[in-house]
């Protein structure tokens, strides 16, 4: 046990904790005695105890009120000290429960896992841990040292597992391929030490069966139950678990054969070689030992910016967000193909299993596709475009996405469509696993092998039903074949969408997230659903809702499996003529997400090309842009159009404080003429809000609001450099 220097300071902190947040602080402060006397492994006490300064008490409360949660993508959350936080006191606990968990399911097996991870390493970009001496046990943390340590624990518990290159420090396993590896491997499992496309300063561990996906309710329950019954951490040293051969290299060829299942697939569905170039980025992570291997294997033209190779510091992203669902992500990756005169950027996250994409117009603009509109251009190209594949079969998706899937397949005909799955692939996976088993799911009986594509709204995509979780690999190897086509007929990516929406109807989604971080911001969350479900919306944007639906009702979908069916469930859906709504909480990260699908109003399409698809988003952004202030407006909270139109990486608390103090004093500071020129006014505006985008410049977060404001403005007289302002928001 660990003698604390002073016990009256974490006494101070209890009857703090206690004082300022009732029942809840006196759990955390239970918590945090046991972490802060040494009965937690790992869990670096004499740092904890340096937390216990009454002006440390929200993080303290945020980081002990909850172990981390198992959401829908496994634990995923800050870097940090505490049992709400990812550290190597998580991660041991939740392999030791894995292993005990996997004891009690297959007690006479020889057991083996797979153990992935990304690029990730923690630098504490947003500061949070500057009261610490550093170095401190967490800063330079990264994910493979976290799959070693989960290699340890394995191995102390006779469980053998297989991990990519064990001597070098920079190998990685992308999510994909763990699940195909799983599966061929014959393993009980697997974990993959990664945060997916979240940003740098967090991390994650997610647990995958022996199907390669990641378990559903009630099974993950059990899993749960393991993972928090685990007391007493077994470990054997890395080195020695690697000699003994309880810690072994994931077998070469293995990697080869998941290469060989995209080239086998691609040599299927087309015939014609590759000639225009295309620009892949992988954001610093592992893309570059999948989407690149399969591409330059299928001899595409493929040019990669020079910095965004394996990188854990995401140096080289703007705001180190490495998520293809941001445009500014891609931005470097855009400038790299305008050099080069390349037309498209096709990006994965840093666990590879996300798609992006980015089309360069006529004009020299580029346009970002979101992940319901990649999905629609990857559906209608194998399913119904005349010189495409033709191909029919199985498609899924979740119930956020665009139902212009449905369409599709209505169309195809001789096809199967399952369109109300919960959220997350691994909702996608149990489909196929129920039909691997039983050759049904519901209302259809088909293969696996009949699958066409399955794909989410957040950019996932699955074709080979063999590797069970999205995959940014096939996604890419489509869309690079069929940019070769449209360059050949001068068409860019933005006409061929356009045409489909021409052809199927005015389709759209937009997806907003209001970020409402630490403990508040859970509560804020929670008050809002509450409220949904006391009072259901009779009427959205002026349109009556025709069906409100929540799903975790038991009358209409049956009793929870299991407490950890209540998350995934907890959605609401409002649907009206015009448009379908959800709201859930995200899983993984401290957000409420809005999806709005906006439904064909019947309007013949004049329009062709960017005026179409300008004319259908503007009006899907109206309709979520009030959602979003309905949403807030249950918690009493309302936003103006400027704050509005900040990026939604920005937290609330970010949007309303620049609404409220920025935004007043920039119109002030304007009016009076206090700028000598643009940039002294730029270097005030970055100063002012550099809270809101921690260890990344601001200004270009700020521009669409800066650009509204200026409209606005410059009506007025007297208003220096509103022009100048307005040209650098609109560049």
């Amino acid at each position: 046990m660990h003698e604390m220097t002073d016990p009256l300071r974490l006494e101070r902190m209890s009857a703090l904790l206690e004082e300022r947040y009732g029942e809840a602080g006196h759990e955390a402060a239970g918590r945090l005695r046991r972490w802060a006397s040494g009965e937690i492994p790992y869990a670096a006490p004499e740092f904890v105890e340096r937390h216990l300064e009454a002006g440390h008490l929200a993080l303290v409360f945020d980081a002990f009120r909850q172990v981390l949660p198992l959401g829908t993508g496994g634990r995923r959350g800050p870097v940090g000290y505490g049992p709400n936080r990812m550290n190597p006191s998580t991660v041991a606990m939740t392999v030791q429960g894995h292993s005990n968990y996997l004891r009690a399911v297959f007690p006479d097996k020889a057991l083996s896992v797979v153990v992935a991870n990304d690029v990730r390493v923690f630098l504490d970009h947003a500061g949070v841990y500057a009261f610490l001496d550093r170095p401190h046990p967490l800063l330079g943390l990264s994910s493979r040292a976290l799959a070693r340590l989960a290699c340890e624990i394995y191995a102390a518990n006779g469980i053998v597992s297989y991990l990519a290159a064990p001597e070098d420090d920079r190998a990685v396993t992308s999510t994909p391929e763990l699940s195909f590896l799983i599966v061929q491997l014959g393993a009980a499992g697997g974990v993959n030490l990664s945060a997916s496309h979240n940003p740098p300063d967090d991390n994650g561990i997610k647990v995958y069966d022996d199907y390669g996906s990641q378990p559903v309710a009630p099974e993950d329950q059990r899993l749960l139950d393991a993972m928090e019954s685990a007391t007493a951490v077994r470990t054997l040293p890395f080195d020695e678990a690697l000699r003994s051969g309880m810690v072994r290299p994931a077998p070469e060829d293995l990697h080869a054969a998941y290469i060989d299942t995209y080239v086998g697939l691609y040599g299927n569905l087309y015939s014609t070689g590759a000639r225009a170039p295309v620009v892949y980025t992988p954001l610093c992570g592992c893309g570059m030992t999948t989407v690149k291997e399969v591409l330059e294997r299928l001899g595409f033209r493929l040019l990669i910016p020079p910095d965004q190779g394996l990188d854990g510091s995401f140096a080289a992203i703007p705001f180190k967000t490495p998520n293809p669902e941001v445009p500014l992500a891609t931005a470097p990756a855009r400038d790299f193909a305008d050099r080069h005169g390349v037309g498209i950027v096709l990006s994965s996250d840093p666990d590879a299993d996300r798609i992006g994409m980015e089309a360069r117009l006529p004009d020299g603009s580029w346009y970002h596709f979101d992940g319901n509109q990649i999905a629609a251009i990857l559906c209608h190209h194998l399913m119904l475009d005349p010189e495409g594949p033709r191909r029919r079969g199985l498609v899924m998706e979740t119930l956020v996405t665009t139902r212009l899937l449905g369409r599709i397949v209505a169309e195809a005909g001789d096809s199967w469509l399952i369109d109300d799955l919960l959220v997350g692939f691994k909702y996608v996976a149990d489909v196929l696993k129920t039909l691997e088993r039983s050759g049904r799911y519901k209302h259809v009986t088909c293969s696996p092998r009949d699958l066409v594509i399955a794909a989410e709204e957040s950019h996932g995509v699955v074709m080979a039903p063999g590797i069970r979780d999205k995959d940014a690999t096939p996604a890419c190897m489509v869309l690079a074949a069929l940019y070769q086509r449209l360059v050949d007929e001068g068409r860019t990516m933005l006409d061929y969408y356009a045409a489909v929406l021409r052809e199927l109807g005015s389709y759209d989604n937009v997806n907003r997230n209001i970020v409402l971080a630490g403990a508040e911001g859970a509560r804020k969350k929670d008050r809002i659903m509450a409220a949904l479900r006391e009072s259901p919306p009779r009427e959205l944007c002026g349109h009556p809702v025709r069906r409100f639906i929540d799903y975790q009702d038991p009358e209409r979908f049956g009793p929870l499996a299991s407490e950890t069916d209540r998350l995934p469930r907890d959605l609401l859906q409002a649907q009206t003529d015009r448009f379908i709504v959800t709201v859930r909480p995200s899983g993984t990260e401290p957000k409420l997400k809005l999806y709005c699908q906006l439904l064909p109003d019947g309007e013949a399409l004049d329009a062709r090309g960017t005026d179409l698809l300008e004319r259908v988003r503007a009006r899907a952004h109206r309709v979520a842009q009030s959602l979003y202030n309905e949403l807030l407006a249950r918690i009493d909270v309302s936003l103006d159009e400027a704050a509005l139109l900040l990026p939604d990486i920005i937290d609330l608390e970010g949007k309303q404080r620049f609404g409220r103090e920025t935004v007043p004093r920039l119109h002030d500071a304007m009016a009076s003429g206090s700028f000598a020129g643009l940039e002294e006014l730029l270097s005030w505006l970055r100063r002012e809000t550099r809270s809101m985008t921690p260890a990344a410049d601001p200004l270009p977060a700020l521009k669409p609001s800066v650009a509204h404001l200026c409209d606005g403005w410059r009506r007025e007289p007297g208003m220096t450099l509103v022009e100048d302002l307005s040209h650098w928001a609109a560049r």
